[in-house]
């Protein structure tokens, strides 16, 4: 039962994403400001079906850049790394499973990678198309979600959400367990939330 929801933290661990926004260097936007990730008021997590439940987890240690103009982030850029050795359901053996070769294999892919293609903001919502590579397979992945708004001052702040749904055989991480009488263990689709805040950097 432990080894089953193992598996089931790691495939949502996918993104994010994206999950998802760091140090890969993204599509350039010419002269926009640039803001970094504020770690301790952003988050990446996951969730995964396991029987007929869920199981939850996080990425605490991810980093990233975003680079647009506040008035509009349309036409912006964004980019992430997440290091997929931090990943924390819980439970220390269900993670080190997940580290392991079966699934994550960090040894050999140690970060998941989301460098965008382009931005769109619409009033208060927000669509980031790019590219994630996890275990060495890039997809392209749609990001949707709302811009929270901006903090004006001496050090501008920029709040956004954004989720997307995975599947995680599209990365290669297919392990499931056949359930008798039919059906199976885990879920395929892996559902990814990603909370920021981001601080604008000084201009050089």
């Amino acid at each position: 039962m432990i080894r089953n929801v193992r598996a089931a933290a790691a495939f949502a661990l996918f993104a994010v994403a994206p999950a998802a926004l760091a140090a890969q260097a993204a599509p350039a936007a010419s002269g926009l400001p640039i803001w970094t990730i504020d770690m301790a008021h952003s988050e990446v997590t996951f969730r995964i079906r396991h029987f007929m439940s869920r199981v939850s987890g996080s990425f605490p240690d991810f980093s990233g850049a975003i680079q647009g103009d506040p008035a509009n982030w349309s036409g912006g850029s964004v980019s992430a790394t997440i290091n997929v050795a931090s990943v924390d359901t819980r439970q220390d053996r269900r993670d080190a499973d997940l580290r392991s070769a079966r699934f994550f294999n960090v040894d050999s892919f140690p970060t998941i990678t989301f460098v965008s293609r382009s931005v769109v903001q619409k009033g208060d919502s927000l669509t980031i198309a790019g590219d994630l590579t996890m275990r060495g397979v890039t997809k392209p992945v749609v990001l949707k979600g709302a811009v929270l708004g901006v903090m004006p001052g001496e050090r501008p702040r920029a709040g956004f959400e954004v989720a997307t749904t995975l599947n995680r055989l599209d990365y290669g991480v297919a392990w499931n367990r056949v359930l008798e009488g039919g059906g199976s263990m885990l879920g395929d689709d892996v559902e990814i939330r990603i909370n920021v805040e981001a601080l604008r950097q000084a201009a050089p």
